[in-house]
């Protein structure tokens, strides 16, 4: 049941990209019960910029790990900020090993899922009417 205190992202397009399998499980559960689309997951950074690809403008937040299994999660950023979307990274290490996106939002795993909401929803852009 939602927690009517916690911002919605009532049809919010959201992309997951985190490579491990519970923990995509459990953020694409958590954002669809707080109303959002979820695209995704992907758990590479090669399946999460063909999902960027295919989805294009529709994107209107993401959750990147920092770390997939090696790679980094930086070229997706990219990519994301390049259409105008504010992705919220999540990371397993205290010092993430980029100051390029110091500025974004970042959570330490394992998350708080009360502060991803709002993060997730700080970071979506306004929508007109």
């Amino acid at each position: 049941m939602q927690d009517m205190t916690l911002p919605t992202l009532h049809n919010r397009r959201i992309l997951i990209v985190e490579d491990e399998y519970l923990i995509a499980a459990d953020l694409a559960d958590l954002l669809a019960e707080h109303g959002a689309i979820v695209i995704g997951p992907a758990s590479n950074v090669r399946e999460a910029l063909a999902l960027v690809e295919h989805e294009g403008a529709t994107i209107e937040g993401a959750v990147l790990d920092v770390n997939l299994r090696g790679e980094r999660s930086f070229p997706i950023a990219e990519r994301l900020l390049a259409l105008g979307v504010r992705p919220v990274f999540t990371t397993g290490y205290s010092d993430p090993g980029d100051s390029l996106h110091a500025e974004l939002p970042r959570l330490t795993k394992p998350i708080d899922s009360t502060r991803l909401l709002l993060l997730l929803r700080g970071a979506l852009p306004r929508r007109r009417g």
